[in-house]
């Protein structure tokens, strides 16, 4: 059994089931670790499947002449770059350090939710 060059053999296959959900843990990652390293990867870890599928939608360049070729591309990076890599990251972030946000909040107000401190 050998390996095809076809859709089988793309990387970005494996992306658009499996990429939003990578994507939404890097997010609370970069929220609940704040420093250089999570947000490294959420760039390194989609870096081959979007540039691999890029990369497919933009070569040959003679294709650039062909009518609707533009609009292609712009719904590529629209659905693809932007609907299964960054909209999940930025959500699956907000949703982190909203929450965050919220039980900090919760913890200062008290358990009673007077305003007045927990007793121990």
């Amino acid at each position: 059994m050998g390996t095809s060059g076809g859709a089988a053999g793309h990387p970005g296959v494996l992306w658009v089931p499996f990429g939003p959900f990578v994507m939404a843990g890097m997010g609370v990652w970069c929220a609940l670790r704040p420093g250089r390293w999570p947000r490294l990867w959420s760039v390194l870890l989609p870096l081959l499947p979007v540039a691999v599928s890029a990369t497919l939608v933009t070569l040959p360049t003679d294709s650039w002449g062909r009518p609707g070729h533009t609009r292609d591309v712009v719904h590529h990076l629209l659905g693809y770059v932007g609907g299964l890599t960054v909209l999940p990251w930025l959500l699956g972030h907000g949703i982190a350090r909203l929450t965050r946000a919220l039980r900090a909040r919760r913890d200062r107000a008290g358990s009673d939710r007077t305003g007045a401190p927990a007793m121990p």
